[in-house]
C-alpha cells in the first residue's frame, strides 16, 4: 500500500531534507520556488532571487530574510 496524507508528506519532507544536506555537503546550490519567487540558496546558506528579463537574461538579487 502506498503512503497517503500526512505519512506521504512526512516522507517527502525527509527526502527534501536529505537532498538539501547532500547538496550542502557537496558545496552545491539548491534551487526552489517559494512565494512565487525562484530562489537559489548557496551551500553557505545565502539566498538569491533569480529573475529573467523579457530577453531571457538571468539576474540574481540577494534576499535578506
Amino acid at each position: 500500500m502506498l503512503p497517503k496524507g500526512e505519512e506521504l508528506q512526512r516522507l517527502l519532507d525527509r527526502a527534501a531534507d536529505q537532498a538539501r544536506l547532500e547538496a550542502k555537503q557537496a558545496g552545491a546550490s539548491i534551487y526552489y520556488i517559494r512565494n512565487a519567487k525562484r530562489i537559489r540558496e548557496t551551500a553557505e546558506g545565502r539566498k538569491y532571487e533569480i529573475q529573467f528579463d523579457e530577453s531571457g537574461n538571468r539576474t540574481e538579487q540577494a534576499l535578506h530574510e
